[in-house]
């Protein structure tokens, strides 16, 4: 399984994750959420972390502008690896914007067509900007992309994802981008 240089592996993320997985769990927390994952060991420890004080667990991963995680895989190697290890409960897709996400949507091997891994993603909160992590980490100013590009482009994504229940926005985006997500942008 390829890596992120310097990500944890299950283990060390499990011990690294589960203290505050521990204190949501004695809080009340009725889920917890991890978001902007890079790397599929870092999710397999986040679920078994919190597996072991019984609390409910959504991974969400984020992708580069090929669709792919940071540390290579695609969305569909990432979701099925930890499933097999340690699945959450569901998944979701973050940081990214839906054109990137969209282009990790296909499976090789399959002829474009995703696997059942697919109805594992019930969310999305979508960047504005088509630009890259690299080139938004650079940058002087949050970009906040063309809400109308954003907003064809998620009702695209919608149409792809058959489990999606959770959308909104990340980096770049404010009430004005939520609503054109949403359809409801007057």
């Amino acid at each position: 399984m390829a890596t992120w240089p310097g990500a944890p592996d299950p283990h060390q993320a499990a011990g690294y994750h589960g203290p505050q997985l521990e204190a949501f769990a004695a809080a009340g927390a009725d889920l917890a959420t991890a978001l902007t994952l890079t790397d599929v060991p870092e999710a397999i420890g986040i679920v078994q972390a919190a597996r072991a004080v019984g609390l409910p667990i959504a991974i969400s991963f984020t992708v580069e502008t090929d669709g792919r995680l940071p540390s290579g895989p695609t969305i569909a190697d990432a979701i099925t690896t930890v499933d097999a290890t340690a699945a959450p409960d569901y998944y979701l897709i973050n940081c990214a914007h839906p054109t990137h996400i969209r282009a990790g949507l296909s499976q090789p091997g399959t002829r474009g067509q995703p696997g059942p891994w697919i109805n594992r993603i019930i969310g999305v909160r979508a960047n504005a900007s088509l630009k890259s992590h690299a080139e938004l980490d650079d940058a002087e100013h949050l970009d906040e992309g063309d809400i109308g590009t954003l907003a064809a482009a998620q009702a695209g994504l919608t149409a792809a994802l058959p489990a999606l229940t959770i959308l909104g926005g990340c980096c770049g985006t404010d009430h004005r981008h939520v609503a054109a997500l949403w359809g409801t942008a007057g």
